[in-house]
């Protein structure tokens, strides 16, 4: 596992987007463990996140884009925050972009604020995290709609690693649907692996009941 991957579990730890315990997600299921981003609250995190995310995309799609696309709500400040990274380290200026909830009327109207894609543009998907994938399943036909534009992926924070409407793990299932890559800075998989019964903020994060539960989970939901 990339070194920026383990830097990226603990640090979610750290700022308490990542729990272990007992909650019940959006659509009911009983996990064992959640996903938090929420908990990214101030502008030194906000930065250290963007820059796992910069890695994780140089890493998987490098020169493969040209405009960052961050879906209402969480996607907004992180295609920002994104763009911002990527230059840092790279000295590329990509544009960025996100929607409104409601198109607007009035003023410059649109759904769409920042950079227009433009037709053939690269268009590289930032997202928290995916369970169903429903926000993309949404986003990229507003996308389309502007313009002809050039799926170049999708990146998320943590793939839960959970089934789709297929059955196979729902960032496949995106990938497949919209023949683009999609990947994550960390699985859970990759989290529960580094973290079992490993010692942090001094005591163990993820005993093994914990991560047996985890596993459980993960059977009885997990796609491939």
């Amino acid at each position: 596992m990339h070194g920026y991957k383990s830097q990226f579990i603990e640090f979610m730890l750290r700022c308490g987007a990542l729990r272990f315990g007992d909650f019940t997600t959006k659509s009911g299921r009983e996990t064992p463990y959640f996903i938090d981003t929420g908990q990214y609250r101030t502008g030194s995190q906000i930065k250290r996140l963007s820059e796992f995310y910069a890695s994780a995309i140089l890493e998987r799609v490098a020169d493969g884009f040209d405009l960052l696309f961050g879906p209402a709500y969480k996607g907004i400040a992180l295609s920002v925050a994104v763009a911002i990274a990527l230059y840092e380290r790279t000295g590329r200026d990509p544009g960025f972009c996100f929607n409104r909830k409601e198109s607007k009327d009035h003023g410059e109207k649109g759904a769409l604020i920042g950079h227009a894609p433009r037709p053939g543009e690269r268009v590289l998907i930032i997202e928290d995290v995916i369970t169903a994938g429903t926000s993309i399943r949404e986003t990229v036909p507003l996308l389309k709609a502007h313009a002809p534009v050039e799926l170049a992926g999708l990146v998320v924070s943590v793939d839960r690693m959970e089934r789709g409407k297929s059955g196979k793990n729902a960032l496949s299932e995106i990938s497949e649907a919209f023949a683009m890559p999609a990947f994550a800075i960390v699985t859970i998989d990759e989290i529960i692996e580094h973290l079992r019964g490993r010692e942090l903020e001094g005591g163990v994060v993820l005993d093994d009941r914990t991560y047996n539960r985890v596993l459980e989970y993960r059977r009885e939901y997990g796609g491939e």
